[in-house]
């Protein structure tokens, strides 16, 4: 959804590029690069174009699929 979206930011666009093409050679995307492919999507106001184009059940699904794997892979801080 978001690589949909990115094409007015080639950074973003070529983030989210690398992203796709890495789950499709059956790979993990590292959780860094999802961290960032989401805040730079919140900065670039993609969220609005998102919602209104897929509805906002499938962004809110797309978001919390994404905020697990990054979770999921996210070292615990030691305390």
């Amino acid at each position: 959804m978001i690589l949909a979206e990115s094409a007015a930011f080639p950074e973003l666009m070529r983030a989210t590029r690398d992203a796709h093409d890495t789950l499709v050679a059956g790979r993990r995307v590292h959780h860094t690069a999802l961290t960032w492919i989401l805040r730079e999507a919140s900065r670039k106001d993609l969220y609005g174009a998102l919602m209104r184009k897929h509805g906002t059940e499938a962004f809110e699904d797309m978001v919390t699929v994404l905020c697990r794997e990054i979770d999921r892979q996210a070292p615990v801080p030691t305390r």
